[in-house]
């Protein structure tokens, strides 16, 4: 493994450290939600969609976890950086801002677009 993958392995390690956390986090938070006593019916609603945006903020994080895990594996097998869909490069800049980047752009469009 080249030392530029090195770096990059070590900056996926701490990111997916950091979202495990706010996944924990969000998870305590939606627990203790409502436990405070007798709620009327708008504190129920309003702790309700509470939890609902938690919960899809923690489906997010859980989704961007796996996509490391994935780029971390891609990496051990010495194929990261290189498009999961057709097969060429990812480029440089866009594993640079997204280094857990399974597709190039255009497949990704594609993939939004139709499905996988």
């Amino acid at each position: 493994m080249s030392k530029r993958f090195d770096q990059v392995k070590k900056q996926l390690l701490q990111l997916r450290q950091e979202l495990m956390q706010d996944v924990s986090s969000s998870y305590e938070t939606c627990r203790e939600m409502g436990q405070d006593g007798v709620p009327d019916i708008g504190d129920m609603s309003s702790v309700a969609y509470s939890r609902d945006v938690l919960f899809n903020l923690s489906e997010t994080q859980r989704q961007k976890i796996h996509d490391i895990d994935v780029a971390l594996e891609q990496i051990t097998k010495g194929e990261y950086g290189v498009c999961m869909s057709c097969g060429e490069d990812i480029s440089p800049r866009r594993m640079e801002v997204r280094p857990f980047s399974r597709y190039c752009i255009e497949c990704k469009t594609d993939i939004e677009k139709f499905g996988e």
